[in-house]
């Protein structure tokens, strides 16, 4: 995941994650009814691909990212997965394809702090270019259906 300059760094980690769930209820406005995959496609930009991976009362755990289809293999990127606090309205991100999971414990100290809220700043600002470029995953008779858009 590259490397984000901050421009905001006095924005909470905690309002940075309610941020999230907001742009995610915009890009995703049937949340909580997601099957297990989804694909949102835009004419001539690379498909945004959902996957539910843990739906609990109140939580989900999501992977979202782009695929980019050059070559033999399908690249998924930056392949993100989500936590979704659906009573506290939160989004966070928990892992990226480009380092483990953060392991914390007892203690947590700054380093691990500005790792989180390193990726949910950049998962704020994807969202938020994923929004402005028109994807969006809609549902029909309640269920999440691939949704193309042209563009």
């Amino acid at each position: 995941m590259p490397t984000l300059k901050l421009v905001q760094p006095f924005r909470t980690l905690q309002d940075t994650c309610e941020s999230n769930y907001r742009k995610l209820l915009r890009l995703i406005p049937h949340l909580t009814c997601l099957e297990e995959r989804a694909v949102a496609r835009l004419g001539g930009k690379p498909a945004l691909h959902l996957k539910l991976l843990e739906k609990a009362p109140y939580t989900m755990t999501l992977e979202l990212s782009y695929c980019f289809e050059h070559g033999p293999q399908p690249l998924f990127e930056p392949a993100l997965k989500l936590r979704i606090y659906l009573d506290a309205g939160m989004a966070e991100v928990i892992e990226d394809s480009e380092r483990p999971p953060l392991r914390v414990g007892k203690r947590v100290d700054r380093q691990v702090l500005a790792h989180k809220w390193e990726m949910n700043y950049f998962l704020d600002k994807w969202l938020d270019h994923c929004l402005q470029h028109g994807y969006r995953f809609t549902v029909a008779d309640d269920r999440p259906q691939i949704a193309n858009v042209d563009g």
